[in-house]
């Protein structure tokens, strides 16, 4: 029986964008282009003037709120709200950046300057000739209302304690049993010399369920985690009891499951976040930030086959409520659609401002970071193998003994591709067919890109996406992976 929770009191809520008057201080100001746009062309005019081939500002207000829920009680309400700026400088191949949170004209010049002197260059008090910022790119009219649409914190507490109660209903051998939410409302401004000028708000929202179910000597946790962006409605539509039913009924199966062999065998991995090897094992290799490092093995293949001409992979920041889409990325430019992979031939790097300016590939609006004390750098956004033409029960059948990871864990990546990761819920396949009756828990999939691309055969045709976090070095990102159900032809599996 749940226990009446204790009310959760909150402060009254405003919105991000500030109507406040130019009279007030620059730094109790929101990211409101029209109180912005003169004092960032000042500092991009200084910048110009001293020297530097380019100067951007990326200015951020944010409002975040999460929630954690313990069986029958919110045990954690965490708010926080921030803003401040960060200021890059370019000069050949080089570039200075500093963040601060003084958004006073005296700090936000003072920023600019530490940013020049890391480049040898000084502020200079003669006019630069720079023309000024272009029209402001607006992508955050319409959105303003989404911070007061999101959810109180006491909706959020109720909702959470409804799926954890749901959990213990249809949970057995419950051991601990949790639900949380995190909310992220930001407003960016982005203004570089360049003549980029763009505004945008940004919303994120996720929830997760999870559950550690012990027998005896059996053992197993199981967790589930749903996003979407954009979306102020998200966890009034959360359906609680069918995503209850869906994490215990893995519970009830991989708690008494025997634990896999160790051996190198087909596997098949199920779609949505089965893509999170591709993501942390390839993704990362076609960023720019690897070429500049040296530590991608895909340098220089660009024409080439480096995965199986069943395999196509695409990077994009379009579709609709998903993790990675964007208006803009975090250095103004529109998103796009990027091929990475066709047919198995490499295409495509993935480029932010400075990857363009060091390796020579044009950028494709991924630029992007964390927030104001981030530089930004080529990042993923919605990262996926494309659909095949393929049934599952094809794939299926195609292995006469092999493993199915239906639902992957965590993993660790080596900064050339090397990974291990482990199998959530995992069955074996045997004469062509899925045994479910034949759990198996312990399964790691050890390899390295550069060996496993060309192995990965077949594609279904029922490729869906799923929401994640990446954190890579501009810091942790909202994106999104996804493939098919896919075939591997042959991979290593850690076991007992």
């Amino acid at each position: 029986m749940l226990c009446t929770p204790v009310p959760v009191h909150h402060a009254p809520r405003s919105g991000l964008l500030d109507s406040s008057p130019a009279s007030v201080a620059p730094q109790a100001q929101g990211c409101a282009p029209q109180a912005w746009q003169e004092r960032l062309e000042t500092l991009l005019s200084s910048g110009v003037g001293a020297g530097a081939d380019l100067v951007e500002i990326f200015l951020e207000r944010n409002d975040e709120l999460s929630l954690l829920a313990e069986q029958d009680r919110v045990t954690s309400v965490n708010p926080s709200i921030g803003r401040g700026a960060g200021i890059r400088v370019f000069k050949g191949q080089r570039d200075g950046f500093v963040s601060t949170n003084d958004l006073s004209d005296r700090g936000l010049m003072a920023a600019l300057e530490q940013a020049l002197a890391m480049l040898g260059l000084g502020r200079s008090t003669q006019p630069s000739g720079w023309q000024g910022l272009a029209g402001l790119d607006d992508h955050g009219r319409g959105k303003e209302h989404w911070l007061q649409s999101c959810p109180a914190a006491q909706d959020i507490a109720d909702r959470l304690l409804r799926g954890t109660a749901a959990v213990e209903r249809h949970g057995q051998h419950l051991q601990a049993y949790r639900a949380s939410y995190s909310r992220d409302v930001q407003q960016v401004l982005v203004a570089a010399s360049d003549g980029t000028y763009g505004h945008d708000i940004r919303l994120h929202q996720s929830l997760g369920l999870n559950l550690l179910a012990a027998d005896g000597d059996h053992r197993t946790s199981v967790a589930r985690r749903y996003g979407r962006s954009d979306d102020p409605a998200f966890l009034a539509e959360w359906d609680e009891e069918t995503s209850a039913l869906d994490l215990c009924e893995s519970g009830r199966r991989m708690l008494h499951a025997d634990f896999v062999e160790a051996g190198t065998y087909p596997v098949v991995l199920a779609n949505r976040f089965g893509g999170v090897i591709f993501h942390e094992a390839c993704g990362h290799l076609l960023e720019t930030t690897q070429l500049e490092r040296g530590t991608t093995p895909f340098a220089g293949k660009l024409g080439q086959l480096i995965a199986h001409p069943s395999l196509t992979a695409i990077d994009e920041g379009l579709s609709a409520n998903s993790f990675g889409s964007l208006s803009m990325d975090d250095e103004g430019m529109p998103p796009q659609r990027t091929t990475l992979i066709q047919d198995g031939v490499l295409q495509c790097f993935l480029s932010d401002r400075a990857g363009e300016m060091r390796t020579g590939h044009p950028r494709t609006g991924s630029g992007r970071r964390q927030s104001h004390a981030f530089a930004a750098a080529s990042r993923m956004r919605n990262t996926f193998i494309a659909a095949g033409p393929h049934s599952i029960a094809e794939v299926m059948g195609s292995i006469d003994n092999g493993l199915y990871c239906k639902r992957m864990g965590g993993g660790s990546v080596g900064p050339t591709g090397q990974f291990n990761f482990s199998v959530e819920e995992a069955y074996l396949i045997e004469d062509g067919a899925l045994r479910e009756d034949k759990p198996v828990k312990g399964a790691t999939l050890i390899g390295d890109a550069v060996s496993v691309m060309p192995k990965i055969s077949m594609c279904a045709s029922d490729m869906e996406l799923a929401s994640g976090f990446c954190g890579s070095v501009s810091g942790s990102i909202y994106v999104t992976v996804g493939q098919p159900h896919i075939k591997v032809d042959s991979i290593t599996v850690g076991g007992r």
